[in-house]
């Protein structure tokens, strides 16, 4: 075979086999098929897309390049949660604690920002000491001792993945429906998972701008994980604005602490406590409700409206929170510099959008607020760029909030001045404001839900 002719195959629309797909990911591992020819075939893909048969044969080819994780046999099913990347997606910061403190085993292998949308690593390395990568057998003990654990991809697990996912970030193919599956389920189940719950993003900060975009990845996830054997529910969140206040590193850590360590309960589902303020309310029925399915998949509760009672129950009683600090222990963080740090870890140099007029803010675009991130370090420009920790955004409204000229909109955290010039210009063209009052905000953060459970 020949790598040229595999990528001009795919790029006048053939269907690839399992052999080409296996010859192109292993060439490209051994360093035989060089990486330009590599970013062909993904733009290839890109503009071609592929079959069902090729985007299952292609995530066996990912699992198979790399060793899988040997958790323990006795405490299945095990259960993880994906998000295809959203600005302000703490998500899995409050879910993997929630989970396992419901009874949930987690194991959780995360990525890192990828365009505009964080990563979750990039936020856990921010915690001092905390090591965001383990070797498959620190993970496995984690696991078994703590009830959840959060590793990226390693040299040994999924490698594939792990250089095809910086490829894609560089070349602008990251929206590839049939390679964000093969991505994102080659490494969930190489981890040891048994069932996923996917949190398919929809919305000018996602990389699924429509429902039908977003419909049609969901689609791929389910029918690709039944076609390896695997239970996958796919819940289409919006994402047309930042999920919470925080945006950042370090920020988007100190928000989930907050949620965690609430001290006042809520009289309703749904309901924040005092300590938590509006700005959070979409952050909280998502975590909920992609918790809920979790807990369903394990077979802890076989209705969704128990579990997310259950899930509720162990947010609000500081439970979560107690099993999120020994997860920081046991990867060798230092809870106590955590805690130390919260409200007060900050990049110098600060800035604050204000409202030119009043009315009501009709939208904040994420895509934008993500940007901006960039500018400021939250994420990379290119594959090799190092993040900042503590820099970032803190919004002060959300869509629907009735604003005053001269209010403050967002405050920004950089490190230096060129910095700050940039971010702050895409910030400002961020908000949406119109006239009057009376503004909405969505009645629900969910969409839509797809699954085909047995």
């Amino acid at each position: 075979m020949r790598a040229s002719e595999i990528v001009a195959h795919k790029r006048d629309g053939g269907t690839l086999s399992a052999e080409e797909l296996r010859f192109l990911i292993r060439g490209y591992l051994d360093g035989s098929i060089p990486e330009y020819q590599v970013s062909a075939w993904l733009m290839a893909v890109y503009f071609q897309g592929m079959t069902g048969d090729e985007t299952g044969a292609l995530t066996r080819e990912m699992i198979a390049s790399g060793d899988t994780i040997a958790l323990d046999e006795s405490a299945r099913p095990y259960v993880d949660k994906h998000s295809t990347g959203g600005v302000g997606d703490k998500v899995s910061l409050i879910l993997a604690p929630l989970a396992a403190a419901c009874g949930v085993r987690v194991p959780m292998m995360s990525g890192r920002a990828l365009g505009h949308t964080g990563g979750t690593l990039d936020k856990l390395d921010s915690i001092p000491g905390y090591r965001s990568v383990l070797d498959p057998g620190q993970f496995a003990r984690a696991v078994s001792e703590v009830g959840f654990a959060m590793t990226g991809q390693s040299e040994q697990i999924v490698p594939a993945d792990r250089k095809l996912y910086a490829l894609r970030d560089v070349t602008a193919t990251v929206e590839s429906i049939p390679l964000i599956t093969a991505s994102i389920l080659s490494k969930k189940f190489a981890e040891g998972a048994d069932a996923l719950v996917m949190d398919v993003k929809c919305g000018r900060g996602a990389f699924m701008k429509t429902p039908d975009d977003a419909r049609a990845l969901a689609e791929s996830l389910v029918s690709t994980g039944r076609s390896l054997g695997r239970n996958v529910v796919a819940v289409m969140t919006r994402m047309d604005e930042p999920l919470g206040a925080m945006v950042g590193n370090f920020l988007e850590v100190e928000e989930a602490c907050r949620l965690l360590s609430a001290p006042d309960k809520p009289s309703s589902l749904f309901d924040l406590p005092a300590f938590w303020d509006h700005r959070l309310r979409d952050l909280v029925e998502v975590t909920l409700h992609l918790t809920a399915w979790m807990i369903v998949l394990s077979g802890i509760e076989s209705r969704h409206e128990a579990a997310l009672e259950l899930a509720r129950a162990r947010l609000v009683d500081g439970s979560a929170y107690r099993v999120f600090r020994k997860n920081v222990t046991a990867q060798g963080g230092a809870v106590e510099k955590l805690e130390a740090g919260l409200g007060s870890r900050r990049a110098p140099v600060t800035h604050e959008v204000i409202c030119p007029t009043a009315g009501t803010v009709t939208g904040i675009d994420a895509f934008k607020i993500g940007m901006a991130g960039i500018d400021l370090g939250v994420g990379r420009n290119q594959a090799e760029d190092d993040v900042e920790p503590d820099v970032g955004i803190e919004l002060f409204v959300k869509c629907g909030d009735e604003i005053a000229a001269g209010t403050p909109l967002c405050r920004l955290f950089a490190t230096g001045e060129q910095a700050m010039t940039a971010a702050s210009q895409r910030a400002e063209s961020a908000f949406m404001i119109e006239p009057g009052t009376g503004g909405s905000r969505p009645s629900s953060w969910i969409i839509e839900e797809l699954h085909e459970l047995e």
